[in-house]
């Protein structure tokens, strides 16, 4: 029994050696409080992937012309061009359609369905904001990824524009790897312009006024449309600063408008 006890102990030290480890690597990129832990995770397979963590830009806040704020979860800097990643956390099938405005999640084999934002269209929103900034940005390729964590099933995906890449986390480092493996190499007419503005979108997100004025635009935004509390989408970020009731959190789609 001793010999089993000090197994399972060597077992466990082991497992908290390799969490520090980790999360060691990962501040290498953003703060541990930052983001959610899908996106950590996420940033850890880039690094494990080679990519340098100066390439990498996590919970990026991006002003639009009208003041308001898009955030973006993840930017990469790779040799073929800009990756821009959304990354979503789903349970049950997922039914969507490249060029519809809403997505459908359904759970309990049927028995409940959701509607949640395209995140091809949202995730294209962010790069066309993102193509304003800078001149360079008008010509450098730009790619599309959607990740999605969580126990789903892509039932029927059709009509992903190209460019546009979705994939579950399990399979995400052989879809960067064919990202980069199947585009030409480009030449960065200047890459400390683009990572000094990329700093500064990820440290706009550690502005506590910016923070409150991208919760605010998005309730406001729920207001408007009349959501439901069943309907209602929501950005986990808003979760960490007011609590929902525990059975409204798992009727509830994550992270669509930002």
């Amino acid at each position: 029994m001793s010999i089993v006890l000090f197994i399972l102990i060597l077992f466990i030290i082991c497992i908290l050696i390799a969490n520090a480890s980790n999360d060691e690597s990962i501040k290498t990129v953003t703060t541990l409080d930052r983001g959610t832990r899908s996106e950590k995770y996420f940033i850890s397979k880039l690094l494990a992937m080679g990519i340098s963590s100066q390439d990498i830009f996590h919970d990026l806040y991006v002003e639009k012309n009208d003041g308001n704020f898009a955030q973006i979860d993840l930017v990469v800097l790779t040799e073929v061009g800009i990756i821009v990643v959304e990354v979503k956390d789903y349970s049950g099938w997922i039914f969507g359609s490249g060029n519809k405005r809403q997505w459908t999640q359904v759970l309990a084999y049927g028995k409940e369905k959701y509607r949640f934002y395209n995140p091809v269209m949202q995730n294209n929103n962010h790069i066309l904001e993102l193509r304003k900034k800078l001149r360079q940005f008008r010509t450098l390729p730009f790619y599309s990824l959607i990740v999605f964590y969580g126990d789903c099933v892509f039932k029927d995906i059709n009509s992903i524009p190209q460019g546009t890449y979705i994939s579950k986390v399990s399979n995400v480092s052989n879809m960067i790897n064919t990202i980069i493996k199947n585009n030409k190499e480009v030449n960065y007419f200047d890459k400390n312009q683009i990572i000094e503005l990329l700093k500064k979108y990820a440290e706009n997100g550690k502005n506590i006024e910016i923070q409150n004025q991208h919760v605010k635009n998005i309730k406001d935004m729920l207001n408007r449309t009349g959501a439901t509390e069943n309907q209602r989408i929501v950005s986990p970020r808003i979760f960490r600063k007011r609590p929902f009731k525990k059975n409204m959190i798992s009727k509830t789609i994550l992270k669509i408008f930002k």
